[in-house]
């Protein structure tokens, strides 16, 4: 469990990245902050893992103040994946994997072989396991990043828009690849993004940001698109869009779930 109370973090002039913020992620759930950029999202993440400290407030593990860790220590138990995907460009895949394991003192038999079980968790191949950063696609990259996070079991994994940079095919591929690692591991994930699409694909909580990481809305997908907070959240989840109001008609005998521009988005089918 992450747990953030009344947390927040001014920069020398007076700039005020978070106001005042309070959140539980809870235990092997994912959490998405979702919000435009500069909004704060990523100074709430950095501050998990003491990459930043707050002004003010606390930020808990479980019920530990992260404050009261060692930051190396504390960096190092938790999963991060950023981005670019921060590859060692000089190590091949398998050392950048091995990363953290070899720093906490894990011998090579056991990393090696926690390497091999993590290439089958991310879907790589093991013949990528000596090439370089530059020699992998973006999606490899990435899901290098998720095996690296993952290599000594965190129970925290923060992703910091994981899958921004990537063409949309491969994203989608690799959100999918996230639900079905955290379905099988049960980690407690903070997630950060600007796309409400992603938020809600992902999240089992949505937390909508405005600047200063002021939250105005959080909840279930399914509560936040039933019923938006207020005309801003409207029109950030799409709500007044087409790809929003879905209504149902029937087509050959089949129950289609279309959008008000008549593009199917489905097919209804009988629930377990």
């Amino acid at each position: 469990m992450i747990r953030f109370e009344h947390v927040r973090k001014e920069y020398p002039g007076g700039t005020q990245a978070v106001q005042d913020f309070s959140l539980e992620s809870p235990t092997g759930s994912i959490t998405v902050l979702v919000g435009s950029s500069g909004c704060g999202k990523t100074t709430l993440l950095r501050m998990v893992n003491r990459m930043v400290d707050p002004s003010a407030g606390r930020v808990f593990i479980d019920d530990t103040d992260v404050a009261s860790r060692d930051p190396v220590e504390l960096r190092r138990s938790i999963g991060y994946v950023m981005q670019s995907g921060g590859l060692m460009p000089h190590k091949t895949v398998s050392e950048n994997i091995q990363t953290v394991q070899k720093l906490r003192g894990v011998t090579p038999a056991l990393r090696l072989a926690r390497v091999d079980e993590l290439m089958a968790t991310v879907g790589l191949d093991r013949e990528l396991l000596g090439r370089y950063p530059a020699q992998l696609s973006g999606g490899q990259q990435q899901r290098v990043g998720v095996a690296r996070a993952l290599a000594v079991d965190p129970n925290i994994l923060l992703m910091d828009e994981p899958f921004g940079a990537l063409d949309p095919l491969v994203r989608s591929d690799l959100q999918q690849e996230l639900l079905a690692v955290q379905q099988k591991l049960a980690k407690t994930v903070l997630f950060v993004t600007h796309d409400i699409d992603e938020a809600f694909l992902l999240g089992d909580q949505v937390v909508i940001l405005d600047t200063g990481a002021v939250v105005i809305q959080r909840g279930t997908p399914a509560e936040i698109l039933a019923a938006p907070a207020n005309d801003f959240v409207e029109a950030f989840i799409g709500a007044d869009r087409g790809k929003r109001a879905l209504h149902i008609e029937t087509r050959g005998g089949q129950r289609i779930v279309v959008d008000s521009d008549q593009r199917v988005a489905g097919r209804l089918v009988e629930g377990p």
